[in-house]
């Protein structure tokens, strides 16, 4: 769908990468603009020599080319670069773009209809704009940890880089927004992304919940409140988790189980004093994660088990739809659009630092 565009990108780590990332499955060429020392991502080596997993992770099918961007002569030829291209992304702090010879206002000067994405912790501006921060910090600032919590209501820290990650989506998602408004009026955007603002967005149920009622924990029947939502443990200590909110669905799970008397019972809650509840806990101990996700299968009841990392590749439905793809010896996860699943069978390797530095060079000056 983005084939022909051209994407020069100057992010690096995570959610400029991975944004990238998206933009590549969607078609798109991603020119990858790397320091002589290389985007840190890719150090140090994993124990097959290669980069680092997560680098790896991020950036198949895209090109990369070295330029010292603090000398004047390399930030022309980066210039030249985008004089071709239809889009920049980058990730640098705010101020420092300027330094290195492309900020937006001099792209403006060259590209005027280009589309250019700042992505950043905290803006362009503003009172926390000019600090460091990862992940953990933009989902406890957002309220999003907040609603993380164990029994004893303590934050769980979380295994996966939600921010980096939502970031990164809608920083690719704003992009192609703004390419279909340069495609319809010819106009290019300017767009600040600051994964903060992104991860609040997340809130959005939970904010005006809070102003109108005081509650803090977003919807009642989501937040550990009746026993038909919530996660139950099996006869071998694992999970399955169960979201049969809509009566159907209650229904559909109490018959499958041959408990009719639970059907009056659907929103009570899971308490020790709920003799349901304590029937359901034994109910689900009784048998094990793999007996579950049959059944989760075989019964429409919103039942799906908690799969580790290992087993999401085996799932059915994963399998069905071809979403984890085994290339260059490890698993990838592919990314499915209305027109299907990106097939990797024609991906390129993530790039040796500078590989197509040459190629690139050549094309700038021709």
């Amino acid at each position: 769908m983005l084939k022909g565009i051209r994407i020069i990108d100057f992010s690096q780590y995570l959610p400029g990468p991975y944004a990238t990332l998206r933009l590549a499955d969607l078609g798109a060429e991603i020119i990858k603009v790397e320091s002589p020392i290389g985007d840190p991502a890719r150090f140090p080596p994993e124990k097959d020599g290669g980069e680092k997993y997560i680098f790896r992770a991020q950036n198949r099918d895209k090109k990369s080319i070295i330029l010292n961007l603090k000398e004047r002569s390399e930030q022309l030829i980066a210039m030249d670069l985008i004089k071709q291209a239809d889009v920049v992304i980058e990730s640098f702090r705010p101020g420092v773009t300027k330094r290195l010879g492309i900020s937006y206002e001099e792209v403006l000067i060259e590209k005027p209809d280009i589309v250019y994405c700042s992505l950043s912790g905290y803006g362009q501006e503003g009172v926390m704009s000019h600090l460091g921060s990862h992940d953990l910090n933009y989902m406890a600032l957002s309220g999003v940890l907040s609603q993380l919590k164990d029994d004893d209501e303590k934050p769980v820290h979380p295994s996966t880089t939600i921010a980096d990650l939502v970031g990164g989506l809608a920083a690719s998602e704003s992009i192609v927004a703004a390419l279909l408004k340069k495609e319809r009026t010819g106009e290019g955007s300017y767009l600040d992304i600051a994964l903060a603002d992104v991860m609040v967005t997340l809130m959005t149920n939970h904010v005006l919940i809070e102003s109108a009622t005081g509650r803090q924990k977003g919807l009642e029947k989501v937040h550990k409140e009746v026993i038909c939502y919530s996660l139950y443990e099996t006869k071998d200590g694992r999970f399955v988790s169960l979201g049969a909110l809509e009566p159907k669905f209650w229904g559909n799970f109490c018959l499958a189980v041959n408990k009719d008397e639970w059907l009056s019972e659907h929103f009570s809650a899971p308490v020790e004093t709920n003799s349901v509840y304590m029937e359901m806990k034994k109910l689900f101990k009784s048998r094990t994660l793999k007996e579950w996700t049959s059944f989760s299968v075989e019964v429409d009841c919103c039942m799906a088990p908690v799969l580790e990392t290992n087993e999401v590749a085996n799932h059915p439905y994963y399998k069905a739809r071809n979403m984890i793809q085994q290339k260059w010896g490890h698993n990838y996860v592919a990314t499915r659009y209305t027109e299907g699943c990106s097939l990797l069978t024609n991906s390129t390797f993530p790039p040796k630092h500078g590989e197509h530095t040459e190629e690139l060079l050549a094309k700038v000056e021709s």
